[in-house]
């Protein structure tokens, strides 16, 4: 029997990717999501929790929101992040799925995070080639769009972008391709492993703290249709 996991989800490109490899060696049993309470959204990324829960459901996975502030600091994110990883040790789960590839403070940090819940984390992207993963992930068939951006790195008109083979080419110099500098954050809505694809509109486009471009993603009612098994 395959060991538990689970995986420490945005719902954006990396974590997707993330998931589909490690699943050839891991039982995932949940997606793990930091939601800020006030705007009943994905921290950093801004996506609506009703589009997280549309996601989950077409991968076919719980997802176990942890509910942060805002503003939220380091001891508040940790103390609540540990109450969700101990009980998933308990419940039998060893690993924890990480979507990083190359900032190394930012693994040490999980990783000092999930020694103290007795978890060990995986990296199945560590160390890879952003400029190969993109093109990968855009290979085996999985569909996102970008919806936050940072304006120090790209222009506004990035955010509600699909992410594609255009967009990697417009994107500036010293841009990463997967945006692992914090330049751009998507959400994926199709691809490997989803029963449908989680339909949406393009919504407002919106500054925030002087800095960040999101663009509001909104549900669209017409649902997909399911695809047939093996598709």
């Amino acid at each position: 029997m395959s060991a538990k996991g689970i995986v420490l989800w945005s719902g954006g490109k990396d974590s997707a990717l993330a998931l589909h490899e490690a699943r050839q060696q891991l039982e995932i049993v949940a997606l793990v999501t930091t939601v800020t309470e006030a705007y009943d959204r994905i921290s950093m990324h801004g996506v609506r929790t009703a589009l997280l829960e549309r996601q989950a459901h077409s991968l076919g996975l719980p997802v176990e929101k942890v509910l942060i502030p805002a503003p939220c600091c380091n001891a508040d994110y940790e103390s609540r992040m540990l109450v969700a990883l101990e009980r998933f040790r308990t419940q039998g789960v060893s690993s924890v799925v990480c979507g990083d590839i190359f900032l190394q403070d930012v693994r040490a940090y999980r990783e000092n995070l999930l020694a103290r819940a007795g978890l060990a984390g995986v990296f199945p992207l560590w160390d890879r080639d952003s400029h190969g993963l993109a093109r990968h992930f855009l290979a085996l068939g999985f569909r996102a769009v970008l919806c936050c951006v940072d304006s120090q790195a790209l222009v506004a008109d990035f955010a509600g972008r699909p992410y594609d083979e255009a967009l990697l080419s417009d994107l500036p110099p010293g841009a990463d391709p997967c945006g692992e500098r914090g330049e751009f954050h998507t959400f994926v809505w199709d691809g490997p492993g989803f029963a449908r694809p989680v339909a949406y509109q393009p919504g407002e486009r919106v500054l925030r703290d002087d800095r960040f471009w999101y663009c509001d993603l909104l549900i669209d009612e017409d649902r997909a249709p399911l695809r047939a098994a093996g598709c």
